[in-house]
């Protein structure tokens, strides 16, 4: 029981900032959908009040909107040194989940989407409010046909002091708007962008822009056009003319309304074409082949420096970042399995035990070590966490595999933190099975954990599509002993005790 009025129930979803709840409010007897940012857990005082502060301005945010497909926020609160906030329960799934067990969505479905998701915008627009994160996990579609824009968390509110910290880059980097990466103030055609590209999305199976890296993507969101829609059909020109890169030259929401309404009815949308763009080809695009002894052409000046103007960007932006979301569920690692320090593989190191876990795996843990159960997450631990090896098990993953699940966390989370500093991410194979390493360093400023740490996390998808996440942390000072367990631990992983 929350605040002595909401009963969880159960579960409804998870994501980078944390937890949704099915709950029931004893006071007025209605489910309710409680959010529960977890990322708290792991914020300093002042990062904590942040986290309070964007719940509470999402409030805000929703209350000066008065539309049916917007999410109705029904109240905000801190419990266990961590901000909750109390939604409408829509019973439906995400578009994000629609693509992810579908595939893809068909171009009129999905024109129907995007028409209730501009009217949100619409509404929130006229109330002065940006919303500024439209992405697919923010677009909710319920069992009855409604579709319903939620998580103004992160909205920008006219005439509200934003609690934005300097240099800061909000929102899911493939559905930032160019001008938005520039560092430029945001306007109703940065969330006009992200529609397109939850468009995209929704009907290609993939985002338009994300790439290996975080920087990457910035630069494919900047210079790069998204490959041509295969699946779009009547839906790619108006696809297209939300992506310009220049917000002048993006249709307003009434056209763009429009354009999606005519793609709802199966049919093409002649206003389109006048967004799309057309280029002249130069005589030398049209060689054919270009010897294979050739060196590759330079790179122009131009994106050259384009590319040394986002590198500093992107830096200052992570700088200057909320240390607000540090999400410690997932994450890092070195390779798997890598050689130890002296130890034999297989070897059991002295004082050693073998814990069968009740939740079904099994792994050697050093002396001392107990468990501790934190939410679904299971610890081990010598020392209330100052030392740490976490398991998570997520047996309906919302992510199509493991390295997109890093890669969001860090985005979302760590990423964010303004001392976090990356030293390993990227796809690997751990028990023959695709999966992803991540291995960073960060400081933490409040509690038992105060000072420099490192942490090591692998993460990878069994054949029964469960998804697993070993996950090791330490102080820095000591981190190559710490390492060492890890490998350790990897090597006695059995995801099924015997």
């Amino acid at each position: 029981m929350l605040v002595g009025r909401y009963r969880i129930e159960g579960s409804l979803g998870h994501g980078g900032m944390g937890k949704v709840w099915r709950a029931h409010d004893e006071v007025l007897h209605r489910v309710v959908a409680v959010k529960e940012l977890t990322a708290a857990r792991y914020a300093g005082e002042s990062e904590r009040a942040v986290l309070l502060a964007r719940t509470q301005k999402e409030a805000r945010a929703a209350a000066r909107i008065n539309h049916s497909a917007v999410v109705t926020v029904h109240d905000v609160f801190e419990h266990d040194e961590r901000p909750w906030i109390v939604m409408e329960l829509v019973d439906g799934r995400s578009l994000a989940d629609a693509v992810r067990d579908d595939r893809r969505v068909a171009p009129r479905e999905a024109a129907r989407i995007g028409m209730w998701v501009l009217r949100a915008l619409r509404a929130a627009h006229t109330a002065g409010v940006l919303h500024r994160d439209v992405k697919p996990a923010n677009v909710l579609l319920a069992r009855d046909g409604r579709v319903l824009l939620t998580d103004f968390g992160i909205a920008a509110i006219e005439g509200d002091s934003t609690i934005t910290r300097t240099g800061e880059l909000v929102g899911s980097i493939d559905y930032l708007a160019p001008e938005r990466v520039r560092g430029d103030a945001p306007g109703p055609a940065c969330d006009l962008w992200a529609l397109g590209a939850t468009l995209y999305a929704a009907v290609e199976g993939e985002s338009p822009f994300r790439r290996t890296s975080p920087l990457s993507t910035m630069q494919a969101v900047v210079e790069e056009e998204p490959r041509d829609p295969v699946y779009a059909g009547p839906l790619g020109p108006v696809i297209t003319a939300l992506l310009r890169k220049d917000p002048r030259q993006r249709p307003s929401v009434d056209e763009a309304e429009q354009m999606l309404a005519e793609v709802s009815e199966g049919r093409a949308p002649q206003s389109a074409q006048a967004y799309v763009p057309t280029r002249r080809v130069a005589p030398d695009e049209l060689t054919a082949v270009r010897p294979a002894d050739t060196a590759p052409a330079p790179v122009p000046a131009r994106r050259r420096r384009l590319r040394s103007v986002l590198a500093l960007a992107v830096a200052a932006a992570l700088v200057g970042a909320a240390a607000a979301f540090g999400v410690l569920k997932y994450l890092d690692q070195r390779e798997p399995g890598g050689s130890g320090t002296g130890q034999t593989v297989g070897s059991t190191p002295k004082g050693w035990q073998r814990v069968h876990d009740k939740a079904g795996f099994s792994i050697l843990v050093p002396p001392g070590w107990q468990r501790q159960t934190e939410g679904s997450q299971i610890d081990y631990t010598p020392d209330d966490g100052v030392h740490l090896l976490r398991i998570a098990i997520d047996k309906d993953p919302d992510f199509e595999n493991a390295y997109l699940h890093v890669q969001d966390m860090e985005e979302q989370g760590m990423g964010r933190i303004r001392t976090y500093e990356q030293i390993k991410l990227r796809s690997n194979f751990f028990r023959d099975r695709p999966g992803a390493v991540w291995e960073f360093r960060w400081t933490e400023t409040k509690g038992v954990t105060r000072g420099e740490r490192r942490a090591i996390d692998q993460l990878y998808v069994a054949q029964d599509g469960t998804e697993y996440a070993i996950y090791m942390s330490g102080p820095a000072k000591d981190w190559a002993k710490t390492r060492e367990k890890f490998d350790h631990v990897l090597r006695s992983w059995q995801p099924k005790a015997s």
